[in-house]
This record gives structure tokens, sequence and C-alpha cells, in this order.
């Protein structure tokens, strides 16, 4: 095997390539030369037989095991066929609409185990806002979007960064499923033509530097989606997905660098590990409307972000664990206790980190503003009967 090799080595060096290759040909060829000199081609065959049987053992059962998810994957998509058949004669999209969703839900169902709670929520008809706080990827809602896709009959629109609308072959993907920007004027028109619409107020800078142990709102000081709702009067419902920051990390090492990157650039370069098999339960509550004619943008945001740390408190085991969310999908969720003794003065010692996480993530308000503000939102919380690590939420 090694003649034959050199052979075709000393063929390919004696042949005519162009000048502007060549140099890495030769390179290229000197390396392959050292391998012949250097490496036991024979000690590497008799490894290949003895170590074949092993591999023929643990390799077989894997692929087993992929195709028979891969069939309940294919079943999961074929128990939609006729909703499929019937969409193909009303629109273009509408078959590939639902076989993506099917897709998609089969594959929330297999590898995360996903749920909903609230899904009667969602209107059959009519607009509705949804906000929700932003995961590392956000696969937590292609989940829900297939599920209103398959169970509601609705499309649910997704508001998308900038960036998403740059990657090359993206663009049919995000019109059939209706990504759209993030502008005020355009999510008020989508919302008055009737639509379903979601919006992460915290957006990428949430998804990437979030602390994945702390499940920390990072909005800023973001208005756009409270004047979203005051223009379009829609109800808002507001949405948190357990472990939707354990399923999918960003290292820590180079994080402060990526995280001066993206506030320079606004360019999402910072990498991104994970796929992690946790549960996921997507919980959705009650629409909520405003007295639209004597209410701020402000006031809504304020009324908005405590609700949302106020499911992530209710639904989050805090610190955040991949482990923990991969139990959960065989052991179930540990229960919160709580307890008479659990007292207003515990309550209030659990404002300090808080105060410590708002002014890290940028929030600029004086402290004594601060600590009033967060003080009525943790006592309204009930949150004193947890462990000094779950406690230490936004």
């Amino acid at each position: 095997m090694s003649e034959a090799v050199a052979s075709a080595i000393t063929r390919l060096s004696e042949f005519q390539w162009p000048e502007s290759i060549r140099p890495h040909v030769e390179v290229l060829l000197l390396w392959m030369t050292w391998a012949l000199d250097h490496i036991d081609f024979d000690y590497l065959e008799y490894l290949l037989w003895l170590f074949l049987p092993v591999f023929i053992i643990f390799v077989v059962p894997v692929l087993l095991v992929l195709f028979i998810y891969g069939c309940v994957i294919f079943l999961h998509v074929y128990k939609f066929r006729n909703r499929i058949r019937e969409e193909l004669h009303t629109s273009y999209w509408n078959g590939a609409r639902i076989a993506i969703a099917s897709f998609w839900d089969a594959v929330g169902y297999i590898w995360h185990g996903y749920e909903v709670h609230g899904l009667e929520n969602i209107p059959d008809e009519g607009p509705a806002l949804f906000i929700y706080f932003h995961g590392c990827l956000p696969i937590d809602i292609y989940y829900l979007m297939a599920k209103c896709v398959l169970h509601k009959n609705r499309s649910l629109h997704c508001v998308g960064d900038n960036f998403i609308f740059k990657i090359p072959g993206w663009g049919l993907l995000t019109k059939v499923f209706s990504i759209t920007p993030g502008t005020v004027e355009d999510c008020t028109a989508n919302l008055k033509a009737g639509n379903l619409l979601s919006i992460a107020p915290g957006g990428v800078r949430e998804a990437l530097f979030s602390d994945p142990r702390l499940y920390d709102i990072m909005w800023s000081k973001r208005m756009g989606f409270a004047k979203v709702v005051l223009a379009s009067q829609a109800p808002v419902i507001p949405m948190f997905t357990e472990n939707c920051r354990d399923a999918f990390r960003v290292p820590e090492w180079g994080r402060s660098f990526f995280r001066w990157v993206y506030e320079k650039t606004k360019a999402p370069l910072c990498p991104i590990y994970g796929g992690f098999p946790v549960k996921m339960i997507t919980h959705l509550g009650p629409p909520m409307t405003f007295d639209y004619e004597n209410t701020s943008p402000e006031e809504i945001r304020k009324q908005l972000k405590r609700e949302i740390r106020g499911m992530i408190r209710e639904h989050q085991q805090l610190p955040g664990s991949v482990f923990r969310g991969i139990a959960q999908r065989f052991v179930g969720k540990k229960q919160k206790q709580t307890t008479p003794e659990c007292t207003r003065n515990a309550k209030v010692k659990n404002v300090v980190p808080e105060i410590e996480l708002l002014q890290r993530n940028g929030d600029s308000r004086p402290t004594e503003e601060v600590t009033n503000e967060e003080t009525v939102q943790t006592i309204a919380a009930g949150d004193a009967c947890e462990s000094p690590s779950e406690a230490l939420t936004n």
C-alpha cells in the first residue's frame, strides 16, 4: 500500500501545477512523504483489525438508535400528512410550513421532552404579542411556532435581529415563517393585521451574555416593545421556558472580550456550545391588557419585566444546571418548599444581589430608585423561602 502511495506522490510531484498553487502542493507532498517514512501502516492495519469488533459493537447500536429515532420523526411528520395535503391545495407554502413544523415538533418532543403549559391562552383568532426571555439560542421559539401551526392552525410571527436577514440562503426561510425586522412600525402593523407576534426585548445581548446561573434579564433601556403595545393595543402574553439557558451555553472564557466586540459592532461573534437534552417547558401566562390611554411605555416595560421575572422565580430552579435540566426529564422537578417562618426581612435581604446584578447589566438608575423598586418586586414575588442561590435572580 505504501509503494502505491509513493508512486502516486511521484506522479503528483511531476505534474505541471499552476505557479500560484505549486508551493502549496509541494508542502502537502512533503507532509505525505514524511508520513510514509515515519508511520507504520502495517501496524495501523493491525490496530484496525484488532479494534474492529469493538467498533462494530458500540457503533452499530448507536446507528440503530438513530435510525429508530429517524423513524419516529418520520411517523410524526406522516401523522400530519392530511394537513400537509390540504394546505398544499390552499397555498403554495402552507404545505411546506406544516411539514417543517411537524419535524420541529418531533425534534422537540424527542430531544427536549418539550411541553407547553398555557397553550389555551393563545387566542384562536385576533392579535397577541408574546414577550419572552431570550435563551442562548431561541430553540424554544421554534418549538412554540411549530405548536401554534399544528395545534392552533396559526402562524407565530417572530422578530429577528438584523444579522439574520444578512445570512446567505436564509431569506426564503424568514419569509415562509414570517420572521420580520423589529421596527415599531412593522410590529404594530403586524399586530393590527390580526397576527401573533413574539418579541424578546433582551435580543442578542440577553441571548449571549445573560448569566446561565441566574437567568438575569438584560433589557437595558429598550422601550420599542412597550411602544408597540401602546400603538397596537394588543393583549400581551408573557412567556418563559424552563432550562432555556441550559440547552445551549456561551463559554466563560473571553466573555468580556466578545461582549466588547458586540457592543462596538453588533456582530454576534461569541462562540456557542451545547445541544444538551435538558427538559424544556414553555409557560404562557394569561393575556395582559393595560389602560392604554393613561399608561406610559416605561410603566408597561416595568410591569412586563416584573411579570417575566416572576415567571423565572416560579418555574426555574436556580442556579441553572445542565445536569439538573437533563435529570428533570427522568425524575421531575423538585418543588420549592414554603414555610410560615419565612419573613419579610428575608425577602428584603434578597434585594442586595439583585441591585448588583441590575447595575452590572447596565441599569443606570440611581441606587435608591433601584432599591425601592426591586424591594417592592421581591416582596411581592414571595421568594423568601428559596435557598440563597435560588434568590440570586435578576
